[in-house]
């Protein structure tokens, strides 16, 4: 069975109930399912710029508290490597998305994100969108 990074856009669905993504998390098992820290910073972040700050933080806790949380302290290298490349290119991709990617790569999982125009551009990523029906048959 396949390991899976959820990407922060995935983890809102997760928490707005859209696509299935929950009963998908539940087929693939949560011990399956990973998350990158940058996914908790960034869940953080927008919890502190809503109008909902107690709501979303809370989301945000219990993302640390049900996943497999991964620090990026492993990452750095994989990161600098990937961002200098794709900047060289002229494809330059978000930092935090280059982090996530990273993670992903450097522990051999497949990156859940609905992003796929800018995480396709990653050298070696697997990348699955759980809103898509060929990725999610929870999706009519």
């Amino acid at each position: 069975m396949a390991n899976y990074l959820l990407d922060t856009d995935t983890l809102i669905h997760f928490f707005r109930r859209k696509f299935a993504i929950l009963e998908k998390i539940d087929a693939v098992g949560q011990e399956n399912c990973y998350v990158s820290e940058i996914s908790v910073a960034e869940l953080l972040y927008g919890a502190y710029y809503s109008n909902q700050k107690e709501k979303h933080v809370s989301e945000a806790a219990l993302i640390t508290e049900e996943f497999n949380l991964i620090p990026i302290s492993e990452v750095l290298t994989i990161y600098a490597i990937e961002r200098a490349r794709l900047r060289k290119a002229g494809t330059p991709v978000g930092s935090n998305d280059v982090f996530i990617a990273a993670t992903a790569l450097r522990f051999d999982l497949v990156l859940v994100s609905g992003n796929t125009k800018e995480m396709s551009r990653i050298n070696g990523i697997n990348l699955e969108d759980w809103t898509k029906p060929e990725h999610n048959e929870f999706i009519p």
